[in-house]
């Protein structure tokens, strides 16, 4: 009986993906990791400039609770990628864009599991004896209670620095990732956006003055590419011929 259950569900999913579009459970996991990266971005920088107090720490437990049902929701949208892979389409191209669009992905998943992982990492280490729940429900430390105070504190100096590089990461990642599917819409015109965000109608497939000014500026990043490659890959001692 669940097993039939599962086989229908992932069919329904590659019924979407046979048509370019994500399934619906993939773009609910997309959305909402998206409104909650952002709220916990803005959350994360009004928080550190709250005084001391009673509202410091509600924000920061507030925030804590946010991180791990981020863990959760990434560690649920993993196994459905696992389970039922997303389309292919525009983006899958041969070429440099589809490897920068990969390596965005990878960076992606990286901020969103390092994030909470080392958020929880700090809590459990500099408020030990705090109870941690989520959602009413009982949330448990990492084992660090038996760190003596200076090994607490080295391991909150690595963590935090490691927690501030993934948040500087995902601030460059996002524009980067906008900026992409933005240009796949208004650029390349092709189903890209339309396939995570079915509101939005695909724009007819057309050549448009836009799409050859990216060519050609492509074009002029590459020859200017070979032309500085062909300058320091040169074997020491070659000289180029005269004209």
């Amino acid at each position: 009986m669940i097993d039939r259950l599962i086989v229908n569900i992932l069919e329904w999913a590659a019924g979407h993906h046979d048509e370019g579009r994500f399934s619906p459970v993939a773009i609910v996991f997309h959305w909402t990791m998206a409104a909650l990266v952002t709220f916990q971005l803005g959350w994360g920088w009004w928080m550190g400039r709250l005084p001391v107090g009673g509202d410091k720490v509600a924000a920061y437990d507030l925030h804590f609770a946010i991180g791990v049902l981020m863990l959760v929701l990434a560690l649920g949208r993993g196994a459905w990628r696992l389970l039922a892979p997303g389309p292919i389409n525009d983006a899958d191209k041969p070429g440099w864009q589809s490897v920068a669009a990969h390596i965005t992905h990878y960076v992606f998943y990286l901020c969103l599991f390092g994030l909470p992982i080392t958020g929880w990492m700090l809590v459990s280490a500099t408020a030990r004896e705090q109870d941690l729940t989520l959602l009413g429900l009982p949330w448990p430390l990492l084992p660090m209670q038996d760190l003596s105070n200076s090994q607490a504190w080295a391991v909150e100096a690595v963590v935090e620095w490691m927690h501030w590089g993934l948040v500087i990461s995902l601030l460059l990642m996002i524009p980067l990732h906008v900026g992409g599917a933005l240009k796949h819409h208004l650029i390349d015109r092709d189903d890209v956006l339309h396939g995570m965000l079915p509101v939005v109608p695909q724009p007819p497939r057309k050549r448009t003055r836009w799409q050859r000014r990216w060519r050609a500026l492509e074009q002029a990043v590459r020859s200017r590419a070979r032309r500085l490659g062909s300058v320091f890959l040169r074997p020491s001692g070659v000289r180029s011929p005269r004209p």
